[in-house]
């Protein structure tokens, strides 16, 4: 097993490993630069397209990255002084009213009604249970750290706004040169199978992200004007809400449901509001079900069902909201990870011993990718 271990090999590891623990220590003591590089690289595969068709259409291509990043600035601007002060409003009214007295209230509500129809239910165990559920959420020290991250994040609103713009530039304009010196460090051996790796995932990552920013914009714009119809006042914050939540499979549309509903009852103090808003945000999911998925998106990801939600449940019992709205991309890069090793291993001798066996492409078929589903 050891036979094939030299001082050259064991030196090679040590540096490998020494440098991933310094990376790991980089991104630990400087997570706020890393998570701007993250946004930064999603936004430069949001908006590759659109540079690379202005560069087809014969602008230089830093220009157009710079026309489009401008266009960017100027939307959030606008969104930052005519929706957002609606937004946080709202919030702040959302806030003060979502408190444990509020809950139980809506809980005693919606248990009376139940109970007419179902009897056999308990007296009181849709509020046990609520009350439990809202003495954790709304746990003091828990709510502390919140506002404690939230203070923090506007903190470095400005750092952002200045290494996000820059970075994103920058990934869009040498992301080529980037991909070149990265694989300028990979065996001479693994150069095809990395490459291959690399662009399925860099394909499949940037599809998912744009459909998915498209899929939730027109799905919470769509909740927000049929909530204003149905009378809801906080239709704004609910159907922004109810987009965010429309990115996680399964899960999103139940969320969507229920926080319709608990505004609807506290909004009114009764059940004249919960048939319009249920009607309002399964027109969203009509809409999405109907027509956006089959146009723009799959949620698939060319994965069984089954396998999708017991994904996002590990995602939920790991970093909760995060963890479900990450959890498809990163079993996708796994996904795809798995797939191309193994084809590399299978039709490239390229985790063998090549000494006696030049490598060589033994069959006629692609790999399997992932790219292929959903273009």
């Amino acid at each position: 097993m050891f036979k094939n271990l030299t001082l050259d090999k064991i030196l090679k590891l040590g540096i490998f490993l020494l440098a991933i623990f310094v990376i790991g220590l980089i991104a630990y003591n400087f997570s706020n630069l890393l998570a701007y590089a993250i946004i930064a690289m999603l936004l430069s595969y949001l908006l590759d397209p659109i540079v690379n068709r202005m560069q087809a259409a014969g602008v230089n291509r830093t220009l157009a990255i710079s026309v489009t990043l401008a266009s960017v600035i100027l939307v959030i601007v606008w969104i930052s002084n005519s929706l957002i002060p609606i937004l946080a409003n709202q919030m702040a009214s959302l806030t003060r009213q979502l408190n444990i007295e509020t809950l139980i209230f809506v809980a005693d509500q919606i248990e009376d009604q139940v109970r007419t129809n179902f009897e056999f239910i308990p007296s009181g165990y849709l509020r046990e249970n609520i009350t439990i559920l809202a003495e954790g959420f709304f746990d003091v020290d828990k709510f502390s750290d919140i506002v404690g991250d939230l203070i923090g994040i506007f903190t470095n609103l400005f750092a952002a706004f200045l290494v996000i713009p820059f970075a994103t530039f920058f990934f869009l304009k040498d992301g080529h040169k980037i991909r070149r010196d990265f694989l300028q460090l990979v065996p001479n051996k693994y150069f095809e199978t990395t490459l291959s790796l690399i662009d399925k995932i860099e394909t499949r990552l940037g599809y998912y992200f744009r459909s998915v920013v498209i899929q939730c914009t027109i799905v919470g714009i769509a909740s927000w004007v049929a909530l204003s119809v149905a009378g809801l006042n906080n239709a704004a914050s609910v159907g922004i809400t109810i987009g965010v939540a429309n990115s996680i499979p399964y899960f999103g549309p139940i969320i969507g449901y229920i926080l319709s509903i608990v505004i609807a009852i506290i909004e009114t103090g009764d059940f004249s509001l919960v048939v319009p808003a249920i009607l309002a945000v399964l027109f969203a999911q009509i809409l999405d079900n109907a027509i956006l998925q089959p146009l723009i998106f799959s949620k698939s990801a060319d994965m069984h069902p089954v396998a999708i939600l017991f994904i996002i449940l590990i995602g939920a019992q790991t970093a909760g909201i995060l963890g479900m709205l990450v959890a498809i991309p990163i079993a996708t890069i796994i996904k795809i990870t798995i797939n191309q090793i193994t084809w590399s291993f299978n039709n490239y001798y390229v985790f063998r011993n090549s000494d006696s066996q030049p490598e060589q492409l033994t069959v006629d078929h692609p790999p399997p990718t992932l790219s292929n589903t959903g273009k």
